[in-house]
Protein backbone atom coordinates (compact mmCIF):
# COMPACT_ATOMS: atom_id res chain seq x y z
CA UNK A 1 0.00 0.00 0.00
CA UNK A 2 1.06 3.48 -1.02
CA UNK A 3 2.14 5.48 2.14
CA UNK A 4 1.57 9.00 2.63
CA UNK A 5 4.51 10.86 3.76
CA UNK A 6 4.30 13.77 6.30
CA UNK A 7 6.01 15.91 8.86
CA UNK A 8 5.64 17.40 11.78
CA UNK A 9 7.76 20.93 12.62
CA UNK A 10 8.23 22.02 15.77
CA UNK A 11 11.05 24.43 17.55
CA UNK A 12 12.90 21.28 18.88
CA UNK A 13 12.53 18.68 16.39
CA UNK A 14 10.87 17.42 12.70
CA UNK A 15 8.90 14.18 13.19
CA UNK A 16 8.80 12.34 10.21
CA UNK A 17 5.84 9.65 9.56
CA UNK A 18 4.03 7.44 7.42
CA UNK A 19 0.25 6.90 7.34
CA UNK A 20 -1.23 4.13 5.22
CA UNK A 21 -4.77 2.37 4.56
CA UNK A 22 -8.08 3.89 6.71
CA UNK A 23 -9.82 2.57 9.99
CA UNK A 24 -8.91 2.66 13.33
CA UNK A 25 -6.08 4.83 13.86
CA UNK A 26 -3.21 2.48 15.22
CA UNK A 27 0.57 4.10 15.92
CA UNK A 28 3.85 1.78 15.76
CA UNK A 29 6.61 2.77 17.76
CA UNK A 30 10.26 1.37 17.12
CA UNK A 31 12.78 0.94 19.85
CA UNK A 32 16.23 1.97 20.63
CA UNK A 33 18.53 2.15 17.62
CA UNK A 34 15.93 1.45 15.28
CA UNK A 35 13.66 3.48 12.82
CA UNK A 36 9.89 2.53 11.43
CA UNK A 37 11.75 0.11 8.97
CA UNK A 38 11.99 -2.24 11.88
CA UNK A 39 8.34 -2.66 11.23
CA UNK A 40 8.51 -3.05 7.40
CA UNK A 41 7.32 -6.82 7.52
CA UNK A 42 3.89 -5.78 9.26
CA UNK A 43 2.81 -2.47 7.40
CA UNK A 44 1.52 -3.91 4.72
CA UNK A 45 -0.55 -6.73 6.43
CA UNK A 46 -1.45 -4.08 9.11
CA UNK A 47 -2.63 -1.16 7.05
CA UNK A 48 -5.30 -3.73 5.21
CA UNK A 49 -7.43 -3.52 8.78
CA UNK A 50 -6.73 0.24 9.58
CA UNK A 51 -5.40 3.81 9.42
CA UNK A 52 -1.71 3.14 10.36
CA UNK A 53 0.59 5.70 11.19
CA UNK A 54 4.73 4.66 11.67
CA UNK A 55 6.87 7.31 13.20
CA UNK A 56 10.75 7.78 13.16
CA UNK A 57 11.32 8.92 17.03
CA UNK A 58 12.76 12.35 17.23
CA UNK A 59 16.56 11.49 16.65
CA UNK A 60 15.73 8.10 14.73
CA UNK A 61 15.25 7.58 11.06
CA UNK A 62 14.03 11.56 9.06
CA UNK A 63 13.11 12.81 12.13
CA UNK A 64 15.78 15.68 13.11
CA UNK A 65 16.22 17.15 15.97
CA UNK A 66 17.12 21.25 15.74
CA UNK A 67 19.97 23.19 17.19
CA UNK A 68 17.57 24.44 19.57
CA UNK A 69 16.10 21.28 20.81
CA UNK A 70 19.52 20.04 20.94
CA UNK A 71 20.89 22.48 23.37
CA UNK A 72 16.90 22.15 25.21
CA UNK A 73 15.28 19.26 24.42
CA UNK A 74 17.68 16.13 23.98
CA UNK A 75 19.32 16.57 27.37
CA UNK A 76 16.11 16.54 29.49
CA UNK A 77 14.73 13.71 26.70
CA UNK A 78 12.35 11.22 28.75
CA UNK A 79 9.73 8.37 27.89
CA UNK A 80 7.54 11.43 28.70
CA UNK A 81 8.71 13.87 26.79
CA UNK A 82 8.88 11.21 23.55
CA UNK A 83 5.08 10.56 24.48
CA UNK A 84 4.39 14.11 23.71
CA UNK A 85 5.82 13.88 20.35
CA UNK A 86 3.20 11.08 19.94
CA UNK A 87 0.42 13.38 20.99
CA UNK A 88 1.55 16.06 19.07
CA UNK A 89 1.09 13.66 15.48
CA UNK A 90 -2.69 12.61 17.08
CA UNK A 91 -3.25 16.58 16.99
CA UNK A 92 -1.80 17.05 13.76
CA UNK A 93 -3.78 13.90 12.53
CA UNK A 94 -6.98 15.39 13.88
CA UNK A 95 -7.33 12.12 15.82
CA UNK A 96 -8.96 11.87 19.38
CA UNK A 97 -7.76 8.57 20.25
CA UNK A 98 -5.71 6.10 18.70
CA UNK A 99 -4.12 2.17 19.25
CA UNK A 100 -0.39 2.49 20.23
CA UNK A 101 1.59 -0.46 19.51
CA UNK A 102 5.42 -0.01 20.57
CA UNK A 103 9.03 -2.72 20.85
CA UNK A 104 11.17 -2.51 23.07
CA UNK A 105 11.78 1.54 24.10
CA UNK A 106 8.64 2.02 21.78
CA UNK A 107 6.63 0.19 24.35
CA UNK A 108 8.11 2.44 27.48
CA UNK A 109 6.93 5.35 25.28
CA UNK A 110 3.44 3.85 24.79
CA UNK A 111 3.24 3.23 28.77
CA UNK A 112 4.03 6.67 29.59
CA UNK A 113 1.94 7.99 26.64
CA UNK A 114 -1.01 5.84 28.61
CA UNK A 115 0.09 7.68 32.15
CA UNK A 116 -0.04 10.81 30.47
CA UNK A 117 -3.04 10.59 28.12
CA UNK A 118 -5.50 7.31 29.10
CA UNK A 119 -8.71 8.99 27.43
CA UNK A 120 -6.51 8.72 23.67
CA UNK A 121 -6.11 5.07 24.23
CA UNK A 122 -8.11 2.56 22.38
CA UNK A 123 -5.84 -0.20 23.04
CA UNK A 124 -1.49 -0.86 24.24
CA UNK A 125 0.71 -3.48 22.53
CA UNK A 126 4.21 -3.94 24.82
CA UNK A 127 5.74 -6.00 21.84
CA UNK A 128 8.72 -7.43 23.52
CA UNK A 129 8.68 -4.55 26.32
CA UNK A 130 7.95 -4.30 29.91
CA UNK A 131 6.00 -2.23 32.35
CA UNK A 132 8.66 -2.36 35.01
CA UNK A 133 11.56 0.21 35.69
CA UNK A 134 15.32 -0.56 35.19
CA UNK A 135 16.50 -2.66 38.30
CA UNK A 136 19.99 -1.30 39.53
CA UNK A 137 22.07 -3.95 37.94
CA UNK A 138 20.11 -2.87 34.88
CA UNK A 139 20.86 0.88 35.69
CA UNK A 140 24.34 0.31 35.82
CA UNK A 141 24.28 -1.60 32.37
CA UNK A 142 23.04 1.66 30.87
CA UNK A 143 24.95 3.57 32.82
CA UNK A 144 28.23 1.44 31.23
CA UNK A 145 26.57 1.62 27.80
CA UNK A 146 26.55 5.05 28.12
CA UNK A 147 30.17 5.75 28.70
CA UNK A 148 31.15 3.03 25.95
CA UNK A 149 28.73 4.99 23.55
CA UNK A 150 30.92 8.10 24.93
CA UNK A 151 33.79 6.46 24.06
CA UNK A 152 33.10 4.61 21.01
CA UNK A 153 29.85 5.53 18.95
CA UNK A 154 27.13 3.47 18.23
CA UNK A 155 28.57 1.55 16.10
CA UNK A 156 30.34 -0.02 17.77
CA UNK A 157 27.72 -0.61 20.45
CA UNK A 158 25.24 -1.76 17.70
CA UNK A 159 27.87 -4.47 16.56
CA UNK A 160 28.63 -6.07 19.59
CA UNK A 161 25.29 -5.78 21.28
CA UNK A 162 22.55 -6.11 17.98
CA UNK A 163 23.44 -10.08 17.50
CA UNK A 164 22.14 -10.65 21.38
CA UNK A 165 18.38 -9.34 20.69
CA UNK A 166 17.94 -12.37 18.40
CA UNK A 167 17.02 -16.01 19.13
CA UNK A 168 19.78 -18.73 18.14
CA UNK A 169 18.38 -20.36 15.24
CA UNK A 170 17.35 -16.86 13.87
CA UNK A 171 20.82 -15.56 14.64
CA UNK A 172 22.66 -19.12 12.94
CA UNK A 173 20.53 -18.41 9.73
CA UNK A 174 20.00 -15.06 9.53
CA UNK A 175 23.27 -13.17 9.61
CA UNK A 176 22.94 -10.60 6.57
CA UNK A 177 19.52 -9.32 8.59
CA UNK A 178 21.30 -9.09 11.45
CA UNK A 179 24.16 -7.31 9.65
CA UNK A 180 22.03 -4.78 7.26
CA UNK A 181 20.58 -3.77 11.31
CA UNK A 182 24.28 -3.42 12.80
CA UNK A 183 24.79 -1.26 9.34
CA UNK A 184 21.61 1.08 10.04
CA UNK A 185 23.00 2.30 13.08
CA UNK A 186 25.70 4.18 11.95
CA UNK A 187 22.72 6.63 11.14
CA UNK A 188 22.94 7.73 14.59
CA UNK A 189 24.05 10.64 16.26
CA UNK A 190 25.79 9.62 19.36
CA UNK A 191 24.18 12.26 21.34
CA UNK A 192 20.72 10.98 20.69
CA UNK A 193 21.72 7.40 21.74
CA UNK A 194 23.29 8.41 25.08
CA UNK A 195 19.63 10.50 25.35
CA UNK A 196 17.65 7.63 24.72
CA UNK A 197 19.90 4.99 27.00
CA UNK A 198 19.46 7.92 29.98
CA UNK A 199 15.82 8.61 29.77
CA UNK A 200 15.51 4.60 30.02
CA UNK A 201 17.73 4.37 32.84
CA UNK A 202 15.70 7.03 34.38
CA UNK A 203 12.14 5.63 33.77
CA UNK A 204 9.59 4.42 36.38
CA UNK A 205 7.76 1.86 36.84
CA UNK A 206 4.58 1.65 35.01
CA UNK A 207 2.71 -1.22 36.63
CA UNK A 208 -0.29 1.11 37.65
CA UNK A 209 -0.39 2.11 34.16
CA UNK A 210 -1.70 -1.83 33.53
CA UNK A 211 -3.76 -1.95 36.68
CA UNK A 212 -6.05 1.03 35.40
CA UNK A 213 -6.18 0.59 31.82
CA UNK A 214 -9.67 0.67 30.67
CA UNK A 215 -8.95 -0.83 26.89
CA UNK A 216 -6.96 -3.94 25.88
CA UNK A 217 -3.61 -4.57 26.38
CA UNK A 218 -1.14 -7.02 24.28
CA UNK A 219 1.95 -8.61 25.30
CA UNK A 220 3.97 -9.96 22.77
CA UNK A 221 6.87 -12.04 24.12
CA UNK A 222 9.88 -14.30 22.85
CA UNK A 223 11.31 -17.29 25.04
CA UNK A 224 14.52 -16.48 23.91
CA UNK A 225 14.08 -12.41 24.94
CA UNK A 226 17.01 -11.33 26.99
CA UNK A 227 16.21 -7.67 27.26
CA UNK A 228 12.44 -8.44 28.22
CA UNK A 229 12.21 -11.98 29.79
CA UNK A 230 9.45 -13.92 29.13
CA UNK A 231 8.96 -14.53 33.09
CA UNK A 232 8.79 -10.71 33.64
CA UNK A 233 5.82 -10.34 30.77
CA UNK A 234 4.17 -13.14 32.41
CA UNK A 235 3.92 -11.41 35.36
CA UNK A 236 2.65 -8.41 33.70
CA UNK A 237 0.07 -9.74 31.57
CA UNK A 238 -2.25 -11.00 34.61
CA UNK A 239 -2.57 -7.44 35.79
CA UNK A 240 -4.63 -5.63 33.41
CA UNK A 241 -8.27 -6.49 33.68
CA UNK A 242 -8.46 -6.90 29.28
CA UNK A 243 -5.05 -9.07 29.01
CA UNK A 244 -4.21 -10.79 25.61
CA UNK A 245 0.09 -12.49 26.07
CA UNK A 246 0.92 -13.95 23.25
CA UNK A 247 4.24 -15.70 22.80
CA UNK A 248 6.24 -16.95 19.85
CA UNK A 249 8.53 -19.94 20.09
CA UNK A 250 11.91 -19.46 18.99
CA UNK A 251 12.11 -16.10 18.77
CA UNK A 252 14.02 -13.68 21.28
CA UNK A 253 13.64 -9.68 21.07
CA UNK A 254 12.74 -9.32 17.50
CA UNK A 255 9.87 -10.96 16.48
CA UNK A 256 8.80 -8.43 13.85
CA UNK A 257 12.07 -10.04 11.91
CA UNK A 258 12.38 -13.21 13.38
CA UNK A 259 8.86 -14.38 12.88
CA UNK A 260 7.20 -11.77 10.69
CA UNK A 261 4.05 -14.09 9.96
CA UNK A 262 3.44 -14.89 13.65
CA UNK A 263 3.91 -11.46 14.58
CA UNK A 264 1.49 -10.04 11.80
CA UNK A 265 -1.12 -12.79 13.49
CA UNK A 266 -1.08 -11.29 16.69
CA UNK A 267 -1.23 -7.56 15.94
CA UNK A 268 -4.13 -8.28 13.48
CA UNK A 269 -6.12 -9.67 16.07
CA UNK A 270 -5.61 -7.03 18.25
CA UNK A 271 -6.37 -4.58 16.26
CA UNK A 272 -9.62 -6.61 15.14
CA UNK A 273 -10.96 -5.96 18.70
CA UNK A 274 -11.34 -2.01 18.28
CA UNK A 275 -14.85 -1.92 16.13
Amino acid sequence: MQAIQKQLNNTDYQLSYAVYGKGTPVVLLHGYGEDSQIWENQIAVLSAHCLLIVPDLPGSGKSTITLKGLEQWLPNMSMESLARSINELLIAENLTACMLLGHSMGGYISLAFAKLFPSKLLGLGLVHSTAYADSDEKKLVRQKSIQFLKENGGYTFFKASIPNLFGKQFKATQATVIDQLVEKSKAFETGVLVAYTKAMMERTNKTAVLELAQYPVLFVAGPEDIAAPLTDIQEQATVPINSYLEVIEGVGHMGMLEAPHEMNQHLSRFIHLIP
